[in-house]
């Protein structure tokens, strides 16, 4: 345990990294002196964090993972293991194009599945969810299910976890089985209309 973290054995922490209360950084990760994260935040074994990065409160990211420069991270995103971010769009070796980073931003409570693919520049909404393997490479809307290569909306998600079952008729509402919240269909976007 160091300055209110816990950092394994085998870890590298750079110097200048800013790490929240209640974190934790396990077996031989790598966080890079820039890099700012939140509190309660769960890097797993393998993981790499760049200079350029935000992760903000309570996210979770589990083994294999390497969120490299230009993404953020908003509270409580989910990476699942081996899931892969870049931040060129047309990498070449021989060509330097670190001044052509794309932004990425994943935004609160979305999860991205295992060995799921985010291409940079791409914005994933609140509480989407990105299935296991797909490969996004446009903008995702709030409480999306996405799946496929490329990655192609079949549904929609609470913010619990669950499948809605919601028509594609503008107006629709569901009731969440698990937390009683309301959700409803409007323009084609899904909102949270009741509920914590």
């Amino acid at each position: 345990m160091t300055d209110n973290y816990t950092i394994h054995p085998t870890a590298i922490i750079d110097e200048g990294a800013q790490i929240g209360v209640d974190s934790r950084v396990w077996h031989w990760a790598h966080v890079c002196g820039g890099a700012k994260i939140g509190k309660e935040v769960s890097l797993g074994q393998n993981v790499f964090v760049g200079n350029k990065v935000n992760i903000g409160d309570k996210c979770k990211i589990q083994n294999n993972v390497s969120v490299y420069d230009n993404v953020t991270l908003e509270e409580g995103v989910f990476c699942g293991p081996s899931m892969v971010f870049t931040n060129v769009y047309n990498p070449r070796s021989l060509i330097e194009r670190k001044n052509e980073y794309r932004d990425t931003l994943i935004k609160k409570g979305a999860t991205l599945g295992a060995n799921c693919t985010i291409v940079c520049g791409v914005t994933i909404g609140a509480y989407a969810f990105i299935g296991a393997g797909a490969v996004v490479n446009k903008d995702v809307l709030d409480y999306a299910l996405m799946v496929g290569v490329p990655a192609v909306q079949i549904g929609w998600m609470s913010e619990y976890g669950e499948q809605l079952e919601l028509s594609l008729r503008d107006g629709d509402q569901i009731v969440s089985d698990s937390t009683g919240q309301q959700y409803q269909l409007m323009s084609g976007v899904v909102q949270k209309v009741y509920g914590n």
